[in-house]
């Protein structure tokens, strides 16, 4: 494309912000009250203004190019810099909040989510948190679909899932490293132990999260997933893990970190291992968080300071 001399407006920065969003040209301009041709001319001209191509144009709508995802971050940030200028000297509301978030299946990462969205001053929102598998999680943030993601490494995955981020121009920030535990119902026998054993383990279900096509050892979201087990039943959602948990007295893995507000019937039993779990979030490299996905870590660090693990970063 022809690169021109004119400058890139404001308007059609935020233009693009709402397309990248919503992964379609005429559901932003539904959303922005413009037309869709108005919508789609304003994406062709800004392309032509930056002398790339940032969307990938098909049926099922827009995706954003290499180029496109690194734009969309600086655009995030002019974005963000001009309302705080407009509320700063305007007195204008905070404007509609977008954050996308993808985990792996962690209460205390929807307990923050929660505790975000209800401290949101914003009248207008559109917030979104994926709970899937590992893969898609990296995938997520590479193509920008969510802003951050929330999983785990040891010593076994780490060496490939710091590989993949890299290749993925992203990289893992520790949060903190929790000791093991096993999540099981409150009428299991184990409930009332002070620590568990890989023997008392032996007779009881193993539950897992299904990784789909990419199933492999590194990908799975629980340690020590190289052990057989006798029994093992693979889940793709925490209600159903919760569930199996009480219907058929299963056990999974995780950090211990529990909420009795979402998860009432499921306690945690330290687990007598010599392993850990080191939790982060993942990001882009080269894009700067924005303000609501600062807000959302600061309260992924309460929720955890509250249940007694100490923070292994502290925050900028």
């Amino acid at each position: 494309m022809p690169r021109t001399a004119s400058g890139i407006t404001l308007q059609q920065l935020q233009y693009f912000i709402e397309v990248a969003a919503e992964g379609s040209i005429s559901a932003a301009a539904d959303l922005l009250y413009v037309s869709q041709p108005t919508m789609s001319a304003a994406m062709k001209d800004l392309e032509g203004r930056v002398g790339r191509s940032l969307l990938t144009r098909s049926a099922r709508g827009v995706t954003l190019t290499t180029d496109g995802v690194e734009f969309l971050g600086y655009a995030r940030q002019v974005a963000e810099q001009a309302e705080l200028l407009e509320q700063r000297y305007l007195g204008r509301p905070p404007s509609r909040r977008l954050l996308g978030v993808s985990a792996q299946h962690y209460s205390f990462a929807v307990d923050a989510f929660v505790r975000m969205v209800k401290a949101t001053p914003a009248a207008e929102y559109e917030f979104s948190l994926r709970e899937t598998r590992t893969f898609d999680i990296i995938e997520d943030v590479r193509t920008l679909r969510s802003e951050l993601g929330i999983l785990f490494r040891n010593d076994f995955n780490r060496n490939v899932l710091d590989k993949l981020l890299r290749d993925s121009g992203l990289a893992f920030h520790p949060l903190f490293v929790a000791d093991p535990h096993i999540f099981v119902s409150r009428r299991n026998p184990l409930a009332a132990k002070g620590r568990a054993t890989l023997d008392d383990l032996a007779d009881l279900p193993r539950l897992t999260f299904d990784q789909g096509a990419n199933n492999s050892f590194y990908f799975a979201e629980e340690i020590l997933s190289t052990l057989s087990s006798r029994q093992e039943i693979r889940v793709s959602d925490r209600a159903t893990i919760f569930n199996l948990m009480i219907g058929l007295d299963g056990y999974t893995i995780s950090t211990g970190i529990i909420s009795d507000d979402l998860d009432p019937e499921i306690v945690a039993v330290p687990l007598d291992v010599d392993e850990r779990i080191e939790i982060g979030w993942i990001g882009r490299t080269a894009i700067p968080l924005t303000e609501q996905a600062q807000r959302y870590l600061a309260e992924v660090r309460t929720v955890v300071v509250e249940a007694g693990v100490t923070l292994t970063e502290t925050p900028a």
